[in-house]
């Protein structure tokens, strides 16, 4: 394995491989492994060494578990990007360095199938599978989690020895309970995922064009924005209101809307819009798509843009709502703070969410709505390690900045917006008849700092609920050393 240092051309490419501009760690060196053996002779070198170790993806880690300055190794997965099928297993293999976007292309163009994952197409697929991996298909399809059929991890023992192991789904496979702990566990856990195995839980035979769902052969987007000035409080929460009461009605499992994602961006006035980005499938796209908007657009008594278009499902896959990933975003700092919901907002809320998007502030930011649920609630809580399975919308305080002396009323801004959402609730969504907690593959470190969490829940509890002591033994078993740790990874039991 080639090992990148600071004194290799490579090195700041690599150091500085991370979504999230807020955090910057400096490696002793970052690893580039080729296979699963120089995996496990990476880990045992820096085990052995006593070096504190962290593996990467894409690098799409919105806190700073990757980028520390306490880390001294990073196995970056970057060259492991293979996807093939696997006929021994009947399913796809998928090595983790491979980002969404390679594995939606080869996936389609060599089989015709897709695997419902993220909205980036430059998320890498090691760290977002075992996070649940939440996307625009989700709610047709399910969780990405919810397609794993087994994983290959490089773990090390409690005598400090790294070696290889395989676990799948099988009922009678001795290594069950850490392919559970994948399905929804999130990064940094337990070991070093190498490869992936997916295929669909009713899939039969050996055929892989029926091994995973069959790719749309398009999709239908499309886009809705007003002009932010048009909007007094009252618009603002009938828009906002319409959004979450569709949610509800809309997000069972037999839902006639399942092949229908969309997110309310509901921006701070600054920005100058409000918007809805959205996209739906199959045949009756075009009826789905005015239906929904004429439950959450044009109640709202205000004139906005239309545009919509049909594309190809590859080129979208590719390229999707290139608005939302343009040229700059690699330079953003950014605080994501996530919330699951089973109800809508309240009244309220709604009101806490307008004071602050009109506040006169200097920051860019919003709220995020996006639609959820359909076939991610068909799964009971304890089938996956995804435990939020009756929810109906996943819902963000997002805040960016490119200078750094926005840090400072940006964080503020959108930690007292958060806060005060839940103000019913300790300054975070507890798991109560409202909201679920939230998403692991979007950590917040907010959610253990006893100054923003005062509702008495822990952070386990907000992300994995009942699941957690399960997680906590699979932790103990497969990582009794805790070689791989980070400021929200699973205790051992």
């Amino acid at each position: 394995m080639e090992k990148i240092t600071p004194a290799d051309i490579r090195y700041t490419d690599l150091a500085e491989k991370r979504f999230n501009k807020r955090y910057l760690g400096k490696p002793e060196y970052i690893g580039l492994p080729v296979s699963t053996a120089e995996v496990v002779n990476a880990v045992q070198e820096a085990v052995s060494s006593k070096r504190r170790l962290v593996v990467r993806s894409g690098g799409h880690c919105l806190e700073g578990f990757v980028a520390d300055p306490a880390v001294q190794v990073v196995i970056d997965m970057s060259l492991m990007t293979e996807v093939s099928y696997d006929k021994q297993r009947a399913a796809f293999m998928v090595e983790a360095g491979c980002t969404v976007g390679e594995m939606y292309r080869r996936l389609f163009l060599g089989w015709g199938v897709v695997l419902p994952a993220g909205e980036h197409p430059g998320v890498g697929a090691g760290g977002h599978i075992l996070g649940g991996a939440f996307g625009f298909l989700c709610r047709e399809y399910g969780l990405a989690a919810d397609y794993l059929y087994g994983v290959e991890v490089v773990t090390v023992d409690s005598s400090g020895k790294a070696h290889s192991v395989i676990a799948t789904r099988e009922n009678d496979d001795a290594n069950r309970e850490l392919w559970w702990a994948h399905t929804g566990g999130g990064g940094g856990n337990f070991g070093i995922v190498t490869r992936y195995w997916l295929r669909s839980p009713d899939a039969t035979g050996n055929d892989p064009h029926s091994a995973l769902p069959k790719a749309p052969s398009s999709v239908t987007t499309f886009r809705v924005s007003w002009d932010w000035q048009d909007f007094d409080e009252t618009a603002f929460q009938r828009l906002a209101k319409n959004f979450g009461t569709w949610c509800q009605q809309n997000s069972s499992p037999d839902s006639s809307y399942l092949p229908l994602f969309s997110i309310l961006f509901l921006n701070h006035r600054n920005i100058g819009k409000l918007d809805i980005k959205g996209l739906c499938t199959g045949a009756h796209a075009r009826q789905l798509i005015d239906d929904h908007l004429a439950a959450v657009a044009v109640p709202v008594g205000i004139p906005y843009s239309l545009q919509v278009e049909e594309t190809p499902w590859l080129r979208f896959a590719l390229n999707p709502f290139p608005e939302l990933f343009q040229p700059g975003m690699e330079s953003v700092a950014a605080k994501v703070k996530d919330a699951f919901f089973r109800q809508p907002l309240t009244d309220n809320q709604i009101a806490t969410a307008y004071h602050y998007l009109t506040a006169q502030v200097p920051i860019g930011g919003m709220l995020g709505m996006a639609t959820y649920g359909g076939k991610v609630n068909s799964i009971a809580p304890d089938a996956t390690a995804s435990a939020q399975r009756d929810c109906i919308m996943d819902v963000a305080c997002n805040t960016g900045w490119l200078d750094p002396q926005g840090a400072a009323p940006s964080l503020t801004w959108v930690r007292h917006f958060f806060r005060d959402l839940f103000a019913g609730s300790g300054g975070v969504p507890v798991p109560n008849e409202q909201t679920d907690g939230a998403m692991v593959n979007h950590p917040d470190t907010d959610l253990a700092d006893p100054d923003w969490n005062k509702s008495g829940i822990p952070w386990y509890t907000l992300y994995y609920k009942d699941n957690y002591p399960r997680l906590q033994r699979v932790k103990k078993q497969w990582d009794p050393l805790n070689i791989f740790h980070h400021a929200l990874s699973i205790r051992p039991a």
